[in-house]
């Protein structure tokens, strides 16, 4: 995060798909996961800022967004 370095590991939009099934299934059973339920939300906002494709470590760039700060500049 602080080298600015995001190329894909495990791509945010497969991480949000994958908290989503999880998600899903805890419907199913009555369970609450709101722990889970911020993840995805979070990963749904960095998506939303075009980073669906990055690795799961470009979520600072959502938390910097909502922060309107940056953690590191490149």
């Amino acid at each position: 995060m602080i080298k600015r370095t995001f190329s894909p590991g495990f791509r945010i939009a497969l991480h949000y798909k994958d908290l989503n099934l999880a998600l899903q299934s805890a419907r199913t059973l009555g369970a609450a996961l709101p722990q889970t339920s911020g993840a995805a939300q979070l990963m749904n906002a960095c998506a939303a800022l075009g980073h669906g494709q990055s690795d799961n470590s470009a979520l600072v760039r959502a938390l910097e967004a909502l922060a309107n700060h940056e953690v590191a500049s490149p």
